[in-house]
């Protein structure tokens, strides 16, 4: 286990990041197709490219949906249903750029599919206790993310669900290391002191390091991800004993 006592000195408590809201945002990206229509009545030409299929108690995506939207949706919003493991169907959305799974069943076994365009994925509110191997498999997934919300996790500590400060940085390094094009990772902007920071404390092997930016033939890449599980499984957080009066965020 590493001790960030000394670490995390490099990084400034009080730092000002612009403070931008995941769920602010999300209420401008993940709009209701169904309520956006011309004076006329006609649909506006754009809104089979958001979807949103909230509070709908959906266990699987219905087929209809996959067959009408599949080739076309950029976001789709299926907050507040019942996904688990069974996040297949999301393939079929290749074009998605924009995934809002908030309040769902997601653990930390869940596999996504390959989804290589999409760019902000929320998944506030789920049941994801440990960020390993959720974020290893995750990033396998979705290498281009660059919007992530985990906040209301059991894996992701903060003032939501009584964490410490020093687990919550704690957590968001380890998380950070994984996605070289993350720039927004809960509520806050992910700043270049950060990134630096979550590099130098959870380095990963050379291989892992050249595959980020060099095309590696596929065989290689299985004998990576197998010996990466192996021989470089990283230190998970633990709970703190910092006191609960440290639970602030930077």
């Amino acid at each position: 286990m590493f001790d960030l006592s000394h670490d995390l000195e490099s990084i400034d408590d009080a730092e000002e990041v612009e403070e931008l809201a995941m769920t602010s945002l999300a209420k401008l990206v993940f709009v209701d197709t169904h309520s956006r229509s011309t004076q006329n009545g006609a649909t506006e030409s754009e809104s089979d490219k958001a979807l949103s299929l909230a509070f709908e108690n959906l266990f699987h995506m219905p087929f209809d949906i996959i067959e009408t939207y599949g080739s076309t949706l950029g976001t789709l919003d299926i907050s507040y249903n019942k996904f688990s493991r069974n996040l297949q169907f999301l393939a079929e959305f290749d074009n998605m750029t924009s995934l809002n799974l908030d309040h769902n069943n997601i653990d930390s076994y869940t596999i996504f599919p390959p989804l290589p365009k999409l760019q902000l994925l929320w998944l506030n509110h789920n049941k994801i206790e440990d960020l390993y191997p959720f974020v290893k498999n995750l990033r396998a997934s979705v290498p281009n993310l660059r919007y992530l919300c985990m906040m209301g996790n059991k894996a992701a500590p903060s003032y939501l669900n009584g964490g410490s400060f020093y687990e919550y940085l704690q957590s968001r390094l380890f998380v950070i290391s994984w996605f070289p094009h993350l720039v927004h990772l809960d509520d806050r902007a992910v700043t270049p002191e950060q990134r630096l920071e979550a590099k130098r404390l959870f380095k990963r092997p050379l291989f892992d390091q050249i595959a980020e930016t060099t095309q590696v033939p596929e065989c290689l890449k299985h004998l990576r991800n197998k010996m990466s599980s192996i021989l470089s499984k990283p230190a998970l957080p633990v709970r703190s004993k910092v006191p609960k009066g440290s639970n602030f965020i930077i």
